[in-house]
C-alpha cells in the first residue's frame, strides 16, 4: 500500500500479556486480580486504537488471525465486540472472511461452512456486516442471495474473493465487487471519488507481460518454509516489474551445498542472493555460494547474515585467514571478522533485544551502492546482533572488499562491495522490509538490472 508501518501495526498475544503483567507490577490495577476480561480485552482495544489516536489515519483496519471458535482468538473476538459497541455502528464494522468450498463430487459450492461460521461469530456477540467469500469458482447471484438471507447481511455485502493468478490482482477484483463502496456506505463516509489505481494497473501489466526473464538463486536455510523469505520474494516481483523482467527464484538449501557439488547446484544461475538467518546450521554452504558468485563474477546480493558470510568468505579465501568466522558460530575463532555488537555483550534476555528498527547509513560517493541509491544518506531497517569487526576494515579494503556504507554515529559498517566485480553488494540491513509496488527498493531494482545486463552480455558474447 506504500504506507510506512511500525511496531504499532502488529500486535502479538505475547506482547498483550506482557504489557498487562507489567502494568500489574507497576500497581496500575490497584491490587485487583488480573483477568482476561477486562484487563486483556482492554489492552487489545487500546492496541487496536493506537494508530487512530494520532490523527494520521481516517480508518484503521484490524485483522484478527485464526478461525472463529479458536481458543486463541476468543479474547480478541470479545475485545472487538466491546469496541464495536463502544464506537457505535457508524464508526465500526465487522468484515468476516469465510471459505465457500467447492465439492467436485457434487459439482457445487457449499454455503454451510459459512453459515455455521457466521452463527458462531454471532454467538460471541458480533454480527458480520460484510462477508468476503474465498472461492475457487464464481459465486452465482443465487448463492449470494442465499448467503445474504441465512447470514443476515445485504446481498451487496456478500463479496466474492475468487482465486487469482497473483495477490496483486486482489485489490482490483475487490473493487469490481464493490467492497470499497459497501464499506464506505456502512461507515457513513463520503463516496465521491474514484480511487486512482493507474500506477497499480501499470505495475500489474509489467508484471504479467515481462520482456525478459532471469533466474536468481536464493541461498537460505529455511527454504522449506517459504514464508521465511516472503518479503524477499515479493521484493523481486516489485523489482522485476520495474525492469520488465520475470524473476524466477530457485531456492537452494545451504545445508545441502558442499565443495563437491557447489558448481553443479549453482550452475546456470544468473544471480545469487544469500539470505538472512541465525545460527551455525548451513553456514558453510552459504560461504561456498558467496565464493562461487565472487570467483565466477555472478551478480551477488547478501542480506544481513548473507553480508556477514561475504565478509567471512573474503577473509578466508582472499586474505588467507582460514579460521575466520563469526563469534556467533565460533566463539574461539582466531579471526573474528564478524563480532557481537558492543551494546549486545551485556544482554542476557534474547527476546526483542536485537538492533531493531530504522537506522541511518552514510554511503560513500563513487561506489556502486551510492550509484544504486542515487544519494549519500539513507535509512534502513535492521534486525541483528553481530556486526562487521572494524579491526579488519583496513586489511579488507586494501585487498578489495570496500566498506561503502556505515552508521554515521557508531561507525558500524552497513554495506560492503567489491568494485572489481560486475555487481557484488552485501548489506547488514533488510532492504526487503521497505519494498512496495509503488516504490520498489533500489537495491533489488539495481540487482535485477545488473543480473539482466550480465545475462544479455553473456548471450551476445556466445552468439558472436
Amino acid at each position: 500500500m506504500n504506507v510506512r508501518t511500525s511496531q504499532a501495526n502488529n500486535v502479538t498475544t505475547g506482547r498483550i500479556y506482557q504489557s498487562v503483567i507489567e502494568k500489574e507490577r507497576r500497581g496500575e490495577f490497584l491490587g485487583k486480580t488480573v483477568q482476561v476480561v477486562p484487563h486483556i480485552t482492554n489492552e487489545i482495544k487500546e492496541r487496536i486504537q493506537i494508530l487512530g489516536k494520532g490523527g494520521d489515519y481516517d480508518i484503521v483496519i484490524t485483522e484478527i488471525g485464526g478461525t472463529v471458535g479458536d481458543i486463541e482468538s476468543l479474547p480478541y473476538i470479545e475485545a472487538v465486540r466491546q469496541l464495536l459497541w463502544e464506537v457505535g455502528e457508524d464508526n465500526g464494522i465487522a468484515v468476516h472472511l469465510t471459505l465457500v468450498p467447492f465439492l467436485s463430487a457434487a459439482g457445487e459450492l457449499k454455503t454451510k461452512p459459512t453459515q455455521h461460521s457466521v452463527k458462531t461469530l454471532m454467538e460471541s456477540g458480533i454480527k458480520a456486516d460484510i462477508l468476503v467469500c474465498r472461492t475457487e469458482h464464481e459465486i452465482s447471484n443465487d448463492i449470494k442471495r442465499k448467503l445474504a438471507l441465512f447470514c443476515n447481511v445485504k446481498q451487496e455485502a456478500v463479496i466474492q474473493s475468487i482465486d487469482a493468478s497473483t495477490i496483486y490482482d486482489v485489490p482490483l477484483l475487490m473493487q469490481e465487487e464493490g467492497l470499497d463502496k459497501v464499506a464506505l456506505k456502512k461507515l457513513a463516509l463520503p463516496d465521491e471519488r474514484e480511487p486512482d489505481l493507474e500506477r497499480w494497473k501499470q505495475f500489474l501489466h509489467r508484471h504479467k507481460h515481462p520482456k525478459s526473464k532471469v533466474t536468481i538463486g536464493l541461498i537460505g536455510k529455511y527454504v522449506e518454509l517459504q514464508d521465511s523469505y516472503k518479503s524477499i520474494l515479493e521484493s523481486f516481483i516489485h523489482a522485476g516489474a520495474s525492469n520488465e523482467v520475470k524473476v524466477n527464484i530457485r531456492t537452494i538449501h545451504s545445508e545441502h551445498i558442499s565443495e563437491n557439488d557447489v558448481d553443479k547446484k549453482l550452475m546456470g544461475l544468473d544471480g545469487i542472493l544469500v539470505a538472512p538467518g541465525f545460527g551455525e546450521r548451513g553456514i558453510e554452504g552459504k560461504i561456498l555460494a558467496v565464493r562461487y558468485a565472487r570467483e565466477n563474477e555472478v551478480p551477488f546480493l547478501g542480506i544481513c547474515l548473507g553480508m556477514q558470510m561475504a565478509v567471512i568468505e573474503f577473509a578466508r579465501n582472499v586474505l588467507g585467514f582460514q579460521s575466520a568466522n563469526s563469534t556467533e558460530m565460533d566463539l574461539k575463532t582466531s579471526h573474528p571478522v564478524i563480532n557481537l555488537m558492543e551494546e549486545q555483550k551485556s544482554v542476557t534476555d534474547m527476546g526483542g533485544t536485537m538492533r531493531l528498527g530504522a537506522w541511518d547509513c552514510q554511503l560513500e560517493k563513487n561506489t556502486l551502492v551510492h550509484e544504486v541509491y542515487g544519494q549519500t544518506e539513507i535509512s534502513e531497517r535492521h534486525r541483528h546482533r553481530f556486526e562487521f569487526n572494524n579491526a579488519y576494515k583496513t586489511q579488507m579494503q586494501e585487498a578489495g572488499l570496500v566498506a561503502s556504507g556505515f552508521n554515521p554515529k557508531t561507525g558500524l559498517v552497513e554495506v560492503v562491495e567489491i568494485p572489481s566485480h560486475p555487481w557484488f553488494i552485501g548489506v547488514q540491513y533488510h532492504p526487503e522490509y521497505k519494498s512496495t509496488v509503488a516504490d520498489p527498493h533500489p537495491l533489488f531494482v539495481g540487482f535485477v538490472k545488473a543480473v539482466l545486463a550480465q545475462k544479455q552480455q553473456q548471450t551476445n558474447a556466445s552468439l558472436a
